[in-house]
């Protein structure tokens, strides 16, 4: 008998007619011999009124008080989605967070989930009833109420699905599944059918909405299936799978994606020594604050410069951290631009694919657009852009890509959880007070590994002029030299020209050079051999101290960090290639991992 784990939005039960139609969805799946289990969000614009209701006593209530005020409205949903359960013949019902055992940690208003009991649930599904439970809340340790954050919902949802050992995780909503990019923006997407974890992750934090990153960070590390799909139709949504079930012959880019609201922050002047980018994380990441793209260019004159994003509204409180991490390192000072919006590609083929880059900062070029900074992973490109071009530019690289033609792939798949926490370490804190370790909760940072990779070299442009189209022909270059070019970093200095640098294989570093030449009249730079460290693992945009983390383990032995880029499963760094394996082994004990765990490439 399969346990199925339904979650309905606040648009799918904003009113009796739609709570009415979740209710027999749900006992649909039930009379088919399903366990069936729901979590119901607050009704419709329930939470922003119970929010503006606040505003109305205090400008700044109380985090735990918000906490009590915003659970109502889940109990609201889950009480009424029992009674017309019952009302339609079927016995339910429904639990609160606490009635559940769904333990968080004490951070009002973002509480982290820490472990669920499952013997209420499994109790009442055993009876035959569907289980009804409040999506976005918990309980600390002390009885207090909490609440997780934006989607909240989705990763009770997907926490639930995990700890059940449920077949799959049903996520309907108001829109039939995931598209190539934002269908209100671009009207030529198209659905997707299936999609890795990954790219659905990166996908989330670029702005993708349907589904937030902790729900996917969950579903990666349990292995849980997820459908997205329409509340108001029967037709397939969206299958989130692993990697090995999500990949198809012959797609290198699944989809684009735009952040509107970002901000950038460079140091300048950041002296090029052991340890500094440590103290500049630490303190940053002091203040709980999400970074997103991070970019450190080639030092010149023992100076570099160090950029980074985060959310617009981050801003005020970003700046005040930058400036006295500045301060305490001896930078010469701090610049921000609130006036940009990151562009993005995704797809699990750019791993082998040759190209992308190219196609994309072409695209962007013929559109007249400039670039003002460059991030990749092993299966995105990032690019900043001006808030005012950047819908115009998603617009070009979706169709450079053609994803808006064909036909979407609609056979007939069946999911599977996947076993991915068996390859997985979870961190453990050190208590302080010299009792032993404790394992951090469900939700929780898990470090997947450590990779080295000396097979690499790295060439720097200097003076890169600041006008559309420069990367595209220097890339373009390197394509035709048939070069595969890794990891990209471009970022904008104070005198408006950038640095550019790029890793190639080494061997190919020489071709390279041969093919960027005619394209630039300014300096060019080769390190012939270099080191790449990276710390993979499941949840590394939402836990902040993972960079900080790694930096500091570096730092303690004197490795100098010399290249930085980023993305949502891993972060990676350059070094110098003789301390490559020293920074391995003093990772891998940073992040508590076996050898088995740190893998020279």
């Amino acid at each position: 008998m399969a346990l199925i784990v339904q979650k309905f939005g606040g648009t799918s039960v904003a009113d009796s007619d739609k709570i009415l139609a979740a209710a027999r969805r749900a006992i649909q799946a039930h009379n088919r011999g399903d366990r069936v289990l729901m979590v119901v969000s607050a009704r419709g614009h329930t939470t922003d009124e119970l929010v503006a209701l606040a505003k109305e006593i205090t400008e700044t209530p109380p985090a735990r008080e918000m906490d009590m005020l915003l659970s109502t409205g889940e109990q609201v949903s889950v009480a009424l989605m029992a009674m017309a359960i019952e009302s339609l013949g079927v016995p339910a019902i429904s639990f609160t967070g606490a009635q559940i055992g769904l333990v968080t940690d004490s951070f009002h208003t973002r509480a982290r989930i820490r472990n669920i009991s499952t013997e209420r649930m499994l109790q009442a599904l055993g009876e035959g009833k569907i289980v009804i439970v409040a999506g976005f809340q918990g309980v600390d340790e002390n009885y207090n109420i909490t609440t997780l954050g934006r989607g909240g919902s989705d990763t009770t949802a997907v926490a639930l699905a995990a700890v059940l050992g449920a077949d799959g995780c049903e996520i309907y909503t108001d829109v039939d599944g995931v598209y190539t990019t934002d269908p209100r923006v671009v009207p030529e997407a198209r659905k997707i059918d299936r999609i890795s974890y990954d790219e659905m992750l990166e996908l989330a934090s670029l702005g993708a909405g349907v589904m937030h990153s902790r729900s996917i960070e969950f579903a990666k590390k349990y292995g849980v299936p997820i459908h997205v799909r329409s509340s108001f139709s029967d037709a397939p949504g969206t299958w989130i799978v692993d990697e090995e079930s999500a990949r198809r012959a012959g797609a290198v880019v699944t989809g684009a994606a735009l952040a509107k609201d970002e901000a950038r922050i460079t140091i300048l002047g950041v002296p090029d020594r052991p340890g500094v980018v440590h103290g500049i994380f630490r303190t940053i990441g002091a203040s709980h604050l999400v970074v997103d793209m991070i970019v450190q260019n080639v030092a010149t004159s023992g100076k570099t410069e160090v950029s980074f994003t985060v959310a617009k509204g981050d801003l005020a409180e970003t700046l005040r951290a930058a400036e006295s991490a500045a301060r305490e390192c001896g930078a010469s000072g701090v610049t921000h631009d609130a006036d940009v919006a990151k562009v993005s590609v995704v797809g699990l083929g750019m791993r082998t694919g040759t190209g992308v880059a190219t196609a994309m900062f072409e695209a962007i070029a013929k559109a007249g657009f400039n670039i003002q900074m460059i991030t990749t992973s092993e299966i995105k490109i990032s690019v900043l852009v001006r808030r005012s071009e950047a819908v115009a530019a998603l617009r070009a690289v979706h169709e450079a890509f053609r994803l808006d033609r064909g036909t979407v792939e609609e056979s007939p798949f069946v999911p599977r959880r996947s076993d991915t926490l068996m390859d997985l370490v979870p961190l453990v804190e050190a208590s302080g007070d010299g009792q032993p370790p404790r394992t951090l909760g469900m939700e929780d940072l898990v470090i997947g590994g450590v990779e080295l990779d000396e097979s690499q070299a790295r060439i720097t442009l200097f003076h890169v002029p600041d006008r559309p189209g420069y990367a595209a022909k220097v890339f373009r270059a390197i394509a035709d030299a048939g070069v595969f070019v890794d990891m990209i970093v471009q970022n904008v200095g104070a005198a408006g020209d950038s640095i550019l640098s790029f890793t190639v294989p080494r061997e190919s570093a020489e071709r390279a050079v041969e093919a960027v030449r005619p394209t630039s009249s300014h300096e060019i730079a080769v390190e012939p051999a270099m080191a790449k460290l990276s710390v993979i693992g499941v949840g590394m945009r939402t836990h902040t101290g993972v960079a900080t983390r790694m930096f500091a383990a570096l730092a303690e032995r004197g490795i100098n960090v010399n290249l930085i880029n980023t993305s949502e499963v891993r972060i990676n760094v350059g070094t110098d290639v003789d301390r490559g394996r020293e920074g391995l082994e003093c990772l891998q004990r940073a992040f508590a991992l076996t050898r088995d765990n740190a893998r020279p490439l």
